[in-house]
């Protein structure tokens, strides 16, 4: 396993930021994926800890700096593609770049909901994210060449300590059971989709978000 992390931007959020190194003796990287170069150089440094990466797993994003329609300006819009699409993108070029064609190569985008629901609030997330999602089927294709499988996970709502406990009370109860998604909800559909078992399954967008309704 090998790390990415980029704490400044954690930082910057209400919350704050906290770190999962100490939880893993994996080696790691802190680097901008709001950076064209960050991207192949996060690569290059995967690569040079372990010769090869097998599994890419594309959990970054930029979210809560955008907001309703009529507060969006240009740089907002871009700084979301930046991260959420052109870097996803941009990494999967490199995976694909330094992969040998042995069998077992997987990638793995997170998307949001924003085609089962409107997500009123975050018009430039939605949008840089929906195009993880439409491009999913282009990429599996280009990928299938080297035996490597795409798929794209959409967990849905997950308590991760973002949200406020009035604000995890008033939406809990749009989930079927009763409650948010946990991280482990997520974790476990990606295991399986970067498993031998998954082999088969390519170029799909999973909802694995509980059943949410929309608000």
């Amino acid at each position: 396993m090998f790390v990415h992390h980029y704490a400044p931007h954690d930082a910057e959020q209400s919350w704050g930021a906290d770190s999962s190194l100490p939880l893993t003796d994996a080696p790691n990287a802190s680097v901008d994926l709001a950076d064209p170069a960050g991207p192949q150089r996060l690569m290059d440094a995967a690569v040079a800890a372990y010769g090869h990466v097998d599994i890419l797993v594309c959990n970054h994003a930029l979210s809560g700096t955008d907001g309703p329609l009529g507060t969006l300006d240009a740089a907002m819009l871009d700084k979301h593609y930046a991260v959420n699409t052109r870097s996803t993108i941009l990494l999967t070029q490199a995976f694909a770049a330094q992969h040998d064609g042995r069998p077992g190569g997987r990638v793995v985008f997170m998307t949001s909901g924003q085609d089962l629901g409107p997500m009123r609030n975050e018009v430039a997330y939605a949008a840089a994210k929906g195009a993880l999602a439409s491009i999913s089927r282009t990429l599996a294709d280009h990928l299938a060449d080297q035996q490597i499988t795409l798929n794209t996970v959409n967990p849905g709502p997950v308590d991760t300590g973002w949200a406020s406990p009035e604000f995890l009370e008033s939406t809990r109860q749009h989930f079927p059971q009763g409650r948010w998604g946990k991280p482990d909800d997520a974790a476990r559909l990606i295991a399986f989709l970067v498993s031998d078992d998954a082999a088969w399954i390519t170029g799909q967008v999973i909802n694995s978000d509980g059943g949410v309704r929309p608000a």
